[in-house]
């Protein structure tokens, strides 16, 4: 059956995932909002969908940076728009590692939805999806019985964002690893993202919104590289699936290929 149609806004939607992203919702008759830092480029990449026949929008969007959220939101409200979805997909994966990676990491992977997600809430429609876009590598069983403990069952949102910020300190004195931190920025912020999930989706069961978290796999984009297994399409479909779920679907789950894992 085909799913209902309606408004979905997708971060970091300028290449990769997030583009295709907006193209197969966009085929599925969605009217899409396309969220990318650079100006220029996400008009380039809204036309060029548009050029499809796609109803594709565009709005500037860092989500590291409040300011930049704040604009976004204020003109979707003049706007009256209300979302049907929400798709947290903007990503870094940085080189080397160091205090200045794992800020700005976490700003980007875990903040980022956190505030994206809390700021748009007010324009989600009941019986709204939000969608975060995870990793295997945060996947809890591949890390110590210490430090899954402190993420699961996950602590209140504001422990949360302490433990986090905690992380950074520990990197910049230098005693991350004997706090039990692994070495990469990168698998601590979407273990965040995964805990942040959980406790969005007890929040807003009372509003009927839905959140998930998704593995699109390892995907042939500028991220994953050119040598990953999955194609593009094949990685997205994981993302437009969360969007689309019916009003009864699943939250609070972690899924790959449309099935549930473990967290």
């Amino acid at each position: 059956m085909k799913p209902a149609t309606g408004t979905a806004l997708v971060t970091g939607a300028n290449r990769g995932l997030g583009l295709e992203t907006c193209r197969q919702l966009g085929r599925l008759g969605w009217r899409v909002w396309l969220t990318a830092p650079d100006p220029d480029e996400g008009q380039q990449v809204r036309d060029a969908l548009r050029s499809e026949g796609l109803d594709v929008h565009f709005e500037p969007l860092d989500v590291a940076s409040p300011e930049s959220l704040s604009t976004l939101a204020g003109r979707l409200e003049q706007q009256g728009v209300r979302l049907s979805a929400l798709i947290n997909n903007a990503g870094v994966a940085m080189d080397g590692f160091n205090a200045h990676v794992a800020e700005y990491t976490l700003a980007v992977n875990f903040f980022g939805p956190l505030h994206v997600t809390e700021r748009l809430l007010p324009l989600m429609e009941e019986h709204g999806r939000i969608v975060m876009v995870s990793s295997s590598l945060a996947e809890l069983k591949d890390y110590p019985p210490a430090l899954q403990q402190r993420f699961d069952p996950p602590p209140s949102k504001e422990q949360l964002k302490a433990l986090l910020r905690s992380f950074v300190e520990d990197v910049r004195d230098g005693v991350y690893e004997a706090r039990g931190w692994p070495g990469s920025a990168y698998r601590v912020s979407k273990l965040g993202l995964n805990a942040l999930t959980r406790l969005l989706a007890q929040e807003l069961k009372p509003r009927n919104q839905l959140v998930n978290a998704v593995l699109p796999g390892w995907v042939r984009t500028q991220m994953g590289g050119q040598h990953a297994a999955r194609s593009v399409e094949r990685g997205a479909d994981i993302l437009v699936w969360a969007a689309t779920l019916p009003p009864e679907g699943p939250t609070g789950g972690l899924f790959i290929n449309r099935r549930p894992i473990p967290w």
